[in-house]
């Protein structure tokens, strides 16, 4: 269980600092639709899933837990499956992510319109010029 913790920090670093360089110049509310939009969609509607899935369980896990109170140091199969949403959040985002960034390329990740402006991958014109955008090739297969 506690290598399941652990390796969380181990994957999310690396997919923090990539999500943040893909979504440089995005505005905040389009963070995922940036960060995924390398991504096939089948993956982000796993996500998605997973979100839903997480907190469903964290409700039944919160419930399950106030009415039998645990002794400390133990593990029980509620306390486990009670973390499986969260694990499954954060290593399915960061598989996502990575993946997304890979499908991109690290030039897709350093877009720039003609008149040497950052933009970010999603957008078809430029925010600051109104420059049009050449499409960058994703991989949309479902």
């Amino acid at each position: 269980m506690w290598a399941l913790h652990i390796g969380i920090f181990i994957v999310w670093f690396p997919t923090v600092l990539v999500a943040y360089r893909l979504t440089r110049g995005a505005k905040r509310k389009d963070f995922w639709k940036v960060a995924l939009a390398g991504c096939p969609k089948w993956m982000r509607t796993v996500l998605y899933g997973i979100f839903a899935y997480a907190a469903l369980n964290f409700i039944s896990f919160m419930i399950v837990t106030v009415n039998h109170p645990q002794q400390p140091g133990d593990a029980p199969p509620e306390v486990v499956r009670g973390f499986s949403g969260h694990w499954m959040i954060f290593y399915w985002a960061a598989f996502a992510t990575l993946y997304s960034a890979s499908a991109i390329g690290y030039s897709g990740m350093d877009r720039k319109c003609p008149n040497g402006h950052s933009v970010a991958v999603t957008v078809k014109y430029c925010e600051e010029c109104g420059a049009e955008l050449p499409p960058l090739f994703l991989d949309r297969r479902t």
